[in-house]
């Protein structure tokens, strides 16, 4: 699992608002979009493999001290090497540590990666087969209002 590393692709995750969570922590994800060509989507990214899963780590102090956040995060990155595989392809996953984490026991949060995880892969799932049948998810054209009026005139 490669890493996130630029302040954008942090920003890019984030504002697609697309999140699970648990007890003590929470997965904010995105999936990049396939680029025809093959290579990757972002600018200067320099990824070595576009398909490849990608894991960001955010550890606010409210967890705890250095040493904490610090051991906080090797926990995160050991549970998202074993749970990859849950993932789909072209990911980028963000882990935000809840102020609760450093007093978790590490099976408990290897359990809750693992539910997360599967969360994500079934929404991703379930998203890219609305778009497959053609809906978007019964949202109503950006374009079709359902109103005739002219800009700036009042309601009847």
């Amino acid at each position: 699992m490669e890493r996130l590393k630029s302040h954008r692709d942090f920003v890019g995750v984030l504002k697609t608002r697309a999140k699970v969570s648990s007890k003590d922590l929470v997965v904010h994800f995105h999936v990049r979009p396939k680029n025809v060509a093959g290579d990757a989507t972002t600018r200067g990214s320099g990824m070595a493999d576009p398909e490849a899963r990608r894991l960001g780590l955010a550890v606010s102090k409210a967890v705890g001290n250095a040493v904490t956040r610090n051991s906080v995060k090797r926990r995160f990155r050991v549970l998202a090497r074993q749970h990859e595989s849950l993932l789909p392809d072209s990911c980028d996953v963000i882990m935000r540590a809840k102020p609760s984490t450093p007093k978790a026991e590490f099976a408990s949060l290897d359990q809750q990666v693992g539910m997360l995880f599967e969360r994500v892969a079934h929404r991703v799932a379930k998203a890219e087969a609305a778009a497959a049948a053609g809906g978007s998810c019964g949202a109503r054209d950006a374009r079709d209002t359902g109103d005739a009026r002219p800009k700036g005139e009042p309601r009847p």
